[in-house]
């Protein structure tokens, strides 16, 4: 009988150490994930109680158990060269690039918008009035490559999630009723094609081990001609998304996952 009980009490103690090793194992799983962001007003979250960064931080956590430390370097009105500029120069950027486990990065909708305003003063240059726009595209490609290649330089090797959007089009339906600079066509169908070349480059661009939340699909819809200020995701300055416009923007890099740290 007493050995009975005491076979049962032995039992009894080595299921709990088990269950206490194993939850001491997984609090030791857990770590902290060094998160940078980079970009321009979207990553700042202007117009937006809680923007898609810290949602998107918030998201890894829940789905992975692990903490993300926090460190965002976006810049309100920022273009692709002013980005570029700073990962080149400013060792703040650089530094918190080179100690991050996690990297996302937005830029490229106020290169556009840049050029888009001199197409609407008749100041982009050329017989077509769209030389600004060209010149807008070629820039905004030779950018975005160093970008990426110093970022991936500062990480040397090391294991790292790189995360990035493409730019989505607030105007839709602005520049559908809205005549072209000659008057043939509406400006949608002068602009569309340019915001078409930058987002199929960031698309091809993954091939250098990167990985692109749709965000213009998801904004504009499958034939990227919808408002998304028609599905309630635009802010009241009619440009910046608001925070159901930043929560689809966290959840479509949500939906890329977190690999290769998981």
């Amino acid at each position: 009988m007493k050995r009975r009980i005491f076979s049962s009490i032995l039992t009894v103690f080595l299921l709990l150490s088990v269950f206490t090793f194993g939850l001491a194992t997984e609090v030791a799983a857990a770590t902290t994930w060094e998160y940078t962001s980079l970009g321009d007003s979207l990553g700042t979250g202007f117009g937006a109680w809680y923007g898609y960064v810290p949602r998107y931080r918030d998201h890894m956590g829940k789905d992975t158990g692990n903490n993300g430390n926090l460190t965002n370097l976006s810049q309100n009105g920022w273009t692709s060269s002013d980005l570029l500029y700073a990962l080149q120069t400013d060792s703040t950027f650089r530094s918190s690039v080179a100690s991050a486990d996690v990297v996302t990065w937005d830029i490229g909708g106020n290169d556009l918008r840049e050029a888009r305003n001199k197409y609407l003063n008749g100041t982009c240059g050329g017989t077509d009035n769209e030389d600004c726009l060209r010149e807008t595209v070629a820039t905004f490609k030779n950018n975005w490559f160093q970008i990426v290649g110093i970022i991936q330089d500062l990480r040397n090797g090391q294991t790292t999630n790189y995360k990035t959007i493409n730019v989505y089009n607030p105007y839709v339906n602005e520049d559908k009723d809205a005549l072209s600079y000659d008057g043939t066509v509406t400006r949608f169908e002068v602009f569309k094609p340019y915001l078409d070349q930058i987002n199929q480059y960031i698309d091809a661009q993954q091939t250098l081990g990167y990985e692109m939340a749709d965000v213009y699909t998801a904004f504009n819809g499958p034939n990227h001609n919808i408002d998304p200020e028609q599905k309630g995701y635009i802010w009241i300055d009619g440009l910046h998304p608001n925070d159901t416009g930043h929560k689809v923007i966290a959840e479509e890099l949500r939906r890329l996952g977190y690999d290769p740290l998981r």
